[in-house]
């Protein structure tokens, strides 16, 4: 396995909105397996890479998988003795060295997928690219996800994933992992309706906005019900979007209220996330 395969395995964990534990080879001092800096990433059901083997790895990912349901858990440092005399829950490991094992948690970042890149969804897309999530813009029209116009985009610090697609965005709805928190607010009110009645049929998603008028979501809600959703699946859609104390009109007001309210969701989901880890523990 490439020793660069763990680099490729942290963007897969993330991609998928998995929780992963990176593992490093901090220091070695006298023989072992491996050298300082090979590293190993440990997800809840495979493993990427290697530090070496032997009880060190074993030790490692036995340490690396209970910190996958520690909620906001810190890095871990800890060493080893490679010593026939040492103590080893996995077999003896002889090569007369230490090693210093680095454990640093992977988390699952956030997700969201703006449909609609106009006027207010790219305000939004500026504020949430300077947050650590993955951000998926999805627009039919090319000029709207051109390179000039995502150009203020190029030093964000989210994973930003461009989806133009010529007709019918709601295919894009499918190749989202679950949990992306999903924004509908294109320049067209069919398509619109479309992403309404798609996200509700399937898929695990976590909240759903749409942007409008309540005139707009009367007309909608009366052909969800048509189209056979039921009371609870239509609550699911949160509309007008954004923060109600934030009364402004214009593009940039909106997303703000649109991004705080999306902050706001994701601390509380990391709060929940954190009180069931320690539900768990024994």
């Amino acid at each position: 396995m490439s020793d660069r395969s763990w680099l490729g395995a942290v963007t897969h964990l993330r991609a998928v909105r998995e929780a992963g534990v990176l593992v490093t080879l901090a220091a070695v001092r006298g023989h072992a397996p491996r050298d300082a800096g090979a590293k190993l990433v440990v997800g809840a059901t495979r493993t990427w890479g290697s530090i070496g083997g032997g009880n060190v790895e074993a030790v490692a990912i036995d340490r690396a998988r209970a910190l996958l349901g520690a909620a906001g858990a810190a890095p871990v440092l800890f060493t080893l003795e490679l010593s026939d005399k040492a103590p080893l829950r996995h077999g003896v490991q002889c090569c007369g060295g230490s090693v210093t094992v680095l454990l640093e948690p992977l988390p699952v970042v956030p997700a969201v997928a703006v449909f609609g890149v106009g006027h207010v969804g790219l305000e939004l897309a500026r504020i949430l690219a300077r947050h650590d999530i993955e951000l998926h813009l999805v627009d039919t029209r090319p000029e709207q996800l051109a390179d000039a116009r995502l150009a203020a985009l190029a030093d964000a610090v989210a994973g930003v994933h461009v989806h133009q697609v010529a007709v019918m965005p709601e295919i894009v709805l499918g190749e989202l992992a679950a949990g992306t928190h999903v924004l509908i607010m294109t320049h067209d009110h069919a398509e619109d309706f479309a992403l309404c009645d798609a996200v509700l049929r399937g898929g695990e998603f976590g909240s759903i906005g749409l942007i409008g008028s309540a005139g707009k979501w009367a007309r909608f809600r009366t052909r969800l019900v048509a189209q056979g959703h039921d009371e609870a699946a239509i609550a699911r859609i949160t509309t007008p979007i954004g923060l109600a104390d934030i009364r402004g009109k214009e593009p940039a007001a909106i997303a703000v209220g649109v991004a705080a309210d999306l902050l706001r969701r994701f601390e509380l989901e990391t709060d929940a996330a954190r009180t069931v880890a320690m539900d768990a523990r024994p």
